[in-house]
């Protein structure tokens, strides 16, 4: 959510106005920038409606005043009471005026996107990130590879059919040693965070509230996203992001405390609402799927030193794994509604013959946390201020499991297990 305050004052310095950084930034995203000058406006009828509520309340104290002295005195009051009932009727009236101008000012500032760092890349769509930087070797085999999918049914490890019945399009059964190596990335992840980036681990609630999604940025711009638990406020988790940072919703944090940094496991729930198409064989887009979660609660002074950290963090699982990927700055109009920056994490796929995303790591500056309401204060603050929230994906646990099948299959069919899990496959060293 954006600072109005902010955006309302020009520039004592003659530097360009905060507005019109703002205006480009939409623009750069693709929305229309008159939205900037339709907050502005409304915010500014905003502030006079209160002026004349409080003008009026003023009016209306003073002639009450004025009764209980005439008729102390036993004089007439019946002018003032004509002028009292009057003035009633115009502050229900501007009230009313009032309310639907914030219903209007909060529906806009709601809806609105986050300001773009200004080293996001411009772009048009997904084509246009900027390689950022590509780490290890693609492996070279001699035969022909197959997609996890197809290696998944030959040997009975994947059940999509099953799955279908029991649910519907787009979930999968896991069996045997592939679930079990799942369940081993799960808690390879979580070690790798607490022990070695000093990571606290939640296990977070699966059901949310729809002030915790609107928190994050998924409410009320993106319902259709969410799977929605009927006759309830609750819904599915798209992300283990909306518990964890919520965890510190509407509390002021020690600033000698931070940054707080979160790690925790959970499935996640997604319509996968205009995707419809897309990747419909495999792993690669379900209903459903597992992800380990990192998230961050910074001085705003250190966010971009701890982006490139969280960045680091998700790295370095992959590099522990020996899988090569390619790291990308998104651009303005690929770039999510909440975040600043971010950087894509894509992970080499042989079986497709391409790289494909296994984690987003974003920092969303204060958007999150104004809507959120997460501040701190240290000892030099006269007043709270809010934090910066970052997040990041550690990784996404079934995409992980994927590139492992296709990085390390074998010409027969079989799989190795990276060295890195190995003990926690019973030391088993293929499945």
């Amino acid at each position: 959510m954006i600072d109005l305050k902010k955006l309302s004052h020009p520039p004592d310095d003659g530097s360009v106005a905060f507005s019109d950084q703002y205006k480009k930034s939409i623009q750069n995203r693709g929305g229309d920038p008159a939205v900037v000058d339709q907050i502005l406006e409304l915010n500014s009828k905003r502030k006079k409606l209160n002026f004349s509520i409080d003008d009026s309340k003023f009016k209306l104290k003073s002639a009450n005043q004025k009764i209980v002295t005439l008729k102390k005195a036993g004089k007439d009051a019946s002018p003032l009471l004509t002028e009292l009932k009057a003035q009633s009727r115009e502050i229900k009236s501007l009230e009313a005026e009032l309310a639907q101008v914030e219903q209007e000012l909060n529906t806009q500032v709601h809806s609105t996107p986050n300001m773009l760092s200004e080293d996001t890349p411009f772009g048009e769509s997904e084509d246009d990130n900027v390689l950022y930087k590509t780490v290890g070797e693609r492996p070279q085999p001699k035969f022909k590879v197959k997609e996890h999918w197809e290696l998944g049914e030959e040997r009975g490890l994947i059940d999509f059919a099953r799955a279908g019945e029991v649910t519907g399009s787009r979930f999968a059964f896991l069996k045997g040693d592939l679930a079990r190596l799942e369940r081993a990335l799960i808690q390879f992840f979580l070690d790798f965070h607490t022990k070695d980036n000093k990571y606290t681990e939640i296990l977070a609630p699966y059901i949310v509230n729809s002030k915790s999604l609107f928190g994050t940025g998924q409410l009320p711009k993106f319902s259709e996203d969410l799977f929605k638990l009927e006759n309830t406020d609750y819904f599915l988790i798209p992300t283990a992001e909306v518990p964890l940072t919520n965890y510190y919703s509407d509390t002021i944090l020690k600033g000698a405390d931070l940054p707080v940094c979160l790690t925790g496991f959970t499935p996640c729930f997604r319509s996968e609402a205009g995707s419809y198409g897309k990747d419909t064989k495999g792993l690669i887009r379900q209903h459903q799927f597992h992800k380990v979660e990192l998230v961050k609660f910074c001085h705003p002074d250190d966010s971009e030193a701890e982006h490139e950290k969280l960045l680091s963090d998700a790295e370095g699982l992959l590099q522990a794994l020996e899988l090569s990927y390619e790291v990308r700055t998104l651009c303005s109009k690929d770039i999510s509604f909440s975040a600043a920056k971010c950087y894509d994490i894509n992970v080499w796929l042989p079986g497709q013959n391409q790289f494909r995303e296994i984690s987003s790591c974003s920092n969303f500056l204060d958007f999150q946390a104004r809507r959120a309401n997460i501040r701190f204060k240290d000892e030099s603050m006269k007043k709270p201020q809010f934090v910066h929230t970052l997040n990041g994906s550690g990784l996404a646990v079934g995409r992980t499991l994927i590139a492992i099948m296709e990085n390390y299959q074998n010409a027969d069919g079989s799989i190795r297990i990276p060295s890195a899990l190995k003990k926690y496959m019973n030391n088993k060293d293929i499945i």
